[in-house]
């Protein structure tokens, strides 16, 4: 079986220089390995196909017979690091947190340790007869974070 822990260092070795990162590595029991990077810009395909090579002669086939594929995290993948919750500041998002519910609204603020959204809620204010659209930041820990998305509108 593959070394995860050394293939995840050879993975990593290859991308220092670039502004792409991993966010993802499988390596099953009978040695599928899937590599899923970002990168602060774009992941082209061409990058793809040289980290694919790249692996290849570093962990031959010959030695160890495994299946291996190399992507990028797309549009619609779940955010899994904080990296990629600052790429996205200012982008609409979709927050499935722990308590079962799901947030939308505007990613304003991502550190190491979580995230801020934006969102709308109708509050019916003190002598109003309707309720406002007021905006409220909410705080969520990415230990509380279930799964995030980017919203795609055309």
């Amino acid at each position: 079986m593959i070394d995860k822990t050394k293939l995840q260092d050879f993975i990593e070795s290859r991308l220092q220089d670039t502004d792409c990162f991993l966010t993802d590595l499988k390596v099953s029991a009978d040695n599928n390995i899937t590599v899923e990077i970002d990168a602060d810009s774009y992941v082209d395909i061409d990058f793809c196909v040289d980290l694919s090579r790249a692996i290849e002669e570093e962990f031959p086939r010959d030695d160890e017979d495994y299946e291996l594929e190399v992507g990028s995290a797309g549009l619609t993948s779940p955010l899994k690091l904080p990296r990629q919750y600052r790429k996205h500041l200012g982008e609409e998002m979709e927050i499935y947190a722990a308590d079962s519910k799901k947030y939308s609204g505007i990613l304003t603020e991502a550190d190491d340790e979580g995230c801020t959204l934006r969102v709308e809620k109708k509050v019916r204010l003190e002598g109003e007869k309707k309720p406002t659209l007021v905006q409220e930041d909410m705080r969520f820990p990415y230990a509380d974070v279930r799964k995030a998305v980017c919203v795609i509108k055309f």
